[in-house]
């Protein structure tokens, strides 16, 4: 697919992206009765150091998060197999 303002992307789509970050929801979530509980998201960097940083973000406490929340979400680090 071509794109129309490649000027505007933030990082160029031809770059090797090994290290990924899978997101999968925990049965126990009621949100899984919605989605089923096979859904899951991929995230994929061009490092390891972003990778884990971005990890290390994306599973912290949430800033306004009440006392007591628990996350719903799992997150693991994947690499793609070349």
């Amino acid at each position: 697919m071509d794109i129309c303002h490649a000027h505007n992307l933030a990082q160029p789509l031809d770059l090797p992206t090994p290290y990924g970050i899978r997101v999968s929801i925990r049965s126990t979530d009621t949100f899984a009765r919605l989605i089923g509980n096979t859904w899951e998201r991929h995230h994929w960097f061009g490092t390891r150091q972003e990778r884990d940083k971005a990890l290390a973000d994306m599973a912290s406490e949430h800033l306004y998060s009440r006392s007591g929340d628990r996350p719903t979400l799992k997150f693991e680090a994947v690499e793609q197999k070349p």
